[in-house]
């Protein structure tokens, strides 16, 4: 019997990432909320609209959604991740206005034009077949609907992701390199116009990829040490490597208060905001 398509990526989000994303869940959204609330601008919901948030992870960019749509409007989660979803239904217990799927954009079956609009905050970039998975989630749009999302420009330009690994590789190995730098993962639409395509073959109209520069953070330089740490390939090395783990936790300690200022620990982050139509 052969696999589901996303099942790689389900399994991941719910043995490792998962229950990983939940421990750190308040710093991590700190760090990214700024960028969802760019992709949110550009989405412009209004009162009593219905909303999909896809990889909606523990629910933080679903109940701001719901917040601007009001309690005449809908918004609904959907995500593989079974540990990220159950502490987004314990955040939204007392709003009625709010749901979550575990459920794969890709393939699950959403009522047909039932939301008009779809937002996302890097969580479109984990599916097999994003072409499919993009038709199938502007199937879900009403004519005229409209999609937002935010997701990574190139690894080299975004030190909120890389400085603490180039930090590490002062005392233990560099990991290989992706066989598939388009493969399911956090930069897998880095390229605009690889995306631009996937977008426009799923059946999207006005796409438009807009790039977006802000310095972000996760908090102060002890939590933003503890992120950097447990999130990602660096954990992973560090398991591999236990005798160089108090160097290297050195290495990234002094790389990251090099950036450490009132507000915390602040590094460049560039993401592209990409908005679209379906033309029903």
């Amino acid at each position: 019997m052969s696999q589901p398509p996303n099942a790689q990526q389900a399994a991941y989000w719910n043995e490792q990432a998962g229950p990983t994303w939940v421990d750190m869940v308040d710093p991590l959204d700190r760090q990214l909320a700024p960028l969802g609330r760019a992709a949110m601008r550009a989405l412009a919901l209004r009162p009593s609209e219905a909303v999909l948030d896809v990889g909606c992870g523990a629910g933080a960019t679903t109940l701001e959604l719901a917040q601007q749509v009001g309690a005449a409007g809908r918004a609904t989660g959907v995500d593989i991740s079974r540990p990220l979803l159950e502490t987004a239904r314990r955040r939204a217990e007392r709003l009625a206005n709010v749901e979550f799927l575990e459920a794969d954009g890709q393939s699950h079956p959403f009522p047909p034009a039932s939301y008009d609009a779809l937002f996302s905050r890097f969580g479109v970039m984990f599916f097999a077949e994003p072409t499919v998975a993009f038709a199938n989630l502007r199937r879900a749009l009403k004519a005229g609907g409209r999609m937002a999302f935010v997701c990574w420009q190139a690894s080299s330009a975004n030190p909120i992701m890389t400085l603490p690994m180039q930090a590490a590789l002062a005392h233990v190995p560099a990991p290989p390199p992706p066989a598939d730098p388009t493969a399911p993962g956090p930069f897998a639409f880095a390229d605009a116009d690889r995306l631009r395509g996937i977008l426009d073959a799923a059946g999207f109209r006005d796409v438009v990829i807009t790039p977006h520069l802000e310095k972000i953070g996760s908090g102060d330089l002890e939590t933003a040490l503890a992120v950097s740490l447990k999130v990602g390939p660096l954990g992973a090395l560090l398991r591999e490597n236990p005798d160089q783990r108090d160097a290297v936790i050195a290495a990234v300690r002094a790389a990251l208060s090099a950036h450490d200022g009132p507000d915390g620990v602040r590094l460049d982050s560039a993401t592209w905001i990409v908005t679209a139509n379906n033309p029903g």
